[in-house]
């Protein structure tokens, strides 16, 4: 596939948090007590693939970060002290602009709505794609965490 070729995203729907702007986001709503109640609004043509969906109790949100800002191949994280490359934060200022979460799934707050918490992005977020989270497939408990585990030098 060449580097240029286009490709077509459609979203499905619509992410509702209480975050207004990239300042008020915080980087781990996981470490917010408690975490902010948001919704997945899902647009009525898509809305038949959420059956079945009930009985997860955490679910795999992927969303289009459209306001993220130009991307940066290499740059200081907040948290850092050294120059890493995109591809080894989870910054939202990269190529794609593709937004990961794993959020808890607390039932359907209307037709077509997921109740979720623990999502980090600008209300009115584009919303990608569901997937169930799957403990014995998604969960890596000895996953290592890269140069986060290392003091910087």
């Amino acid at each position: 596939m060449s580097a240029t070729r286009p490709l077509t995203l459609t979203p499905i729907g619509t992410l509702r948090t209480p975050f207004r702007t990239r300042a008020e986001c915080p980087r781990n709503t996981r470490k917010l007590d408690p975490a902010p109640p948001c919704r997945a609004e899902l647009f009525p043509e898509f809305r038949a693939g959420l059956l079945g969906l009930e009985g997860f109790s955490h679910l795999i949100l992927l969303y289009w970060l459209d306001q993220a800002g130009p991307p940066e191949l290499v740059f200081t994280p907040p948290f850092g002290t050294a120059p890493r490359g995109v591809f080894a934060t989870r910054a939202p200022i990269r190529p794609n602009p593709i937004g990961l979460a794993v959020v808890a799934f607390d039932g359907f707050a209307a037709e077509g709505v997921l109740a979720v918490r623990y999502l980090d992005c600008i209300d009115g977020t584009p919303l990608l794609d569901i997937k169930p989270y799957l403990r014995t497939t998604d969960a890596e408990p000895a996953a290592s965490m890269g140069w986060l585990e290392r003091p910087e030098g």
